[in-house]
């Protein structure tokens, strides 16, 4: 969602987005996890509720989530955004990633999953697997975790703007209007959160 919305803000504010591969969940066993494990304390009515939510607000920007019942360690995924960052194609793998998670259900913490995203978008699937099975841009996601941890991030998305002001969590693109507004006029304050 957050994708969806930072694409509709471009058309109409000039802004710079950058993507930080933070490993929310670096506890998650490679092979996955259901949600039912991760978060045994929600209800099922809880997460339908949730999803319909989320629906509701992706339709917009035509995302459509499916239900997820499995949730991914995301080390590999994160870790092969960063070699997609390398060669100049984030943003198209960073998309086509989420695409295959919350869309299609896939499971991004296999390796078959994400050399076919980087065959898609014509990164070198071969170059994307060597340096997953070297752990190449491990040493990226401790940083990243480390930034987090310190600049106390423990939701995702947490989007900071201007490196001064914050909006936590899945927001609507008129609290992002109203949010981008209030710190042209001034008028936000420090840290600005919305939760």
């Amino acid at each position: 969602m957050g994708n969806g919305i930072v694409k509709e803000l471009k058309k109409e504010c000039d802004i710079r987005d950058e993507w930080i591969s933070y490993e929310l969940h670096p506890e998650i066993p490679k092979p996955g996890i259901s949600r039912v494990q991760l978060f045994p304390g929600i209800k099922e009515q809880e997460m339908q509720d949730k999803q319909a939510q989320l629906n509701r607000m992706g339709a917009p920007y035509g995302l459509c989530f499916k239900e997820m019942s499995w949730i991914a360690n995301t080390n590999l995924a994160l870790q092969a955004s960063e070699y997609a960052r390398d060669y100049g194609k984030f943003h198209e793998y960073h998309e086509q990633l989420l695409y295959a998670n919350y869309t299609l259900g896939k499971k991004i913490g296999e390796l078959n999953v994400l050399l076919d995203i980087a065959q898609d978008i014509g990164l070198d699937s071969e170059g994307l697997k060597t340096a997953l099975q070297e752990n190449r841009y491990q040493v990226r996601l401790i940083e990243a975790g480390q930034k987090a941890e310190k600049d106390q991030i423990m939701v995702t998305p947490t989007f900071i703007i201007n490196d001064r002001y914050r909006i936590v969590g899945a927001q609507s693109l008129n609290k992002f209007r109203k949010t981008f507004r209030e710190i042209s006029l001034g008028h936000a304050s420090n840290p600005f959160t919305l939760l």
